[in-house]
């Protein structure tokens, strides 16, 4: 069933750098331009309707969210996600900020970890990041595919080949 299998790119993006990281994870995986969603315009329908949720952040501030997320995280709460796939990707910048590196994965893992919902690749090894501190690195590995097109955007296609080839299998 087309509806049941359906994969959605959710993103929060101020400058559009997680935008643009969305749009590449959703062609990597043939998405169709509608379901990429700005998290600013996400609906509780939009949710309803898909089964496999990748949802993207920015971290800003001392590792917070991305603004749009606090409205985005309120939907997905109100939703029933316990039959549905999440995986998180973000943006971050590993030198200016190496003590809050992605933080808004973290951030978005501990909002929904309770909720029922099965998360995929989320088991992203440090290796080739240098960093000090990440809320999102959880069991010595990441909560989701932390991404920094500031200081390592020539890593940033290979990173995102390996997690949604990862991930793919189980969409």
């Amino acid at each position: 069933n087309e509806i049941m299998n359906k994969t959605c790119v959710i993103y929060g993006s101020s400058t559009g750098t997680c935008e643009d990281i969305a749009k590449r994870i959703g062609a990597k995986l043939g998405l169709s331009d509608d379901a990429i969603i700005d998290v600013a315009n996400l609906k509780a329908e939009d949710v309803a309707d898909c089964q496999n949720l990748l949802l993207g952040t920015s971290t800003w501030g001392a590792g917070e969210l991305q603004d749009d997320w606090y409205d985005g995280v309120k939907v997905l709460k109100s939703a029933d996600l316990s039959m549905k796939f999440v995986a998180l990707f973000g943006c971050g910048d590993s030198e200016s900020y190496c003590d809050t590196f992605c933080d808004g994965i973290g951030v978005l893992y501990e909002d929904l970890k309770d909720s029922g919902c099965t998360f995929l690749g989320n088991k992203v090894s440090t290796d080739g990041y240098s960093f000090s501190s990440s809320i999102a690195v959880v069991d010595g590995a990441f909560v989701g595919l932390p991404l920094d097109e500031v200081n390592e955007s020539n890593k940033t296609a290979e990173r995102i080949d390996a997690w949604t080839a990862e991930i793919k299998s189980k969409l």
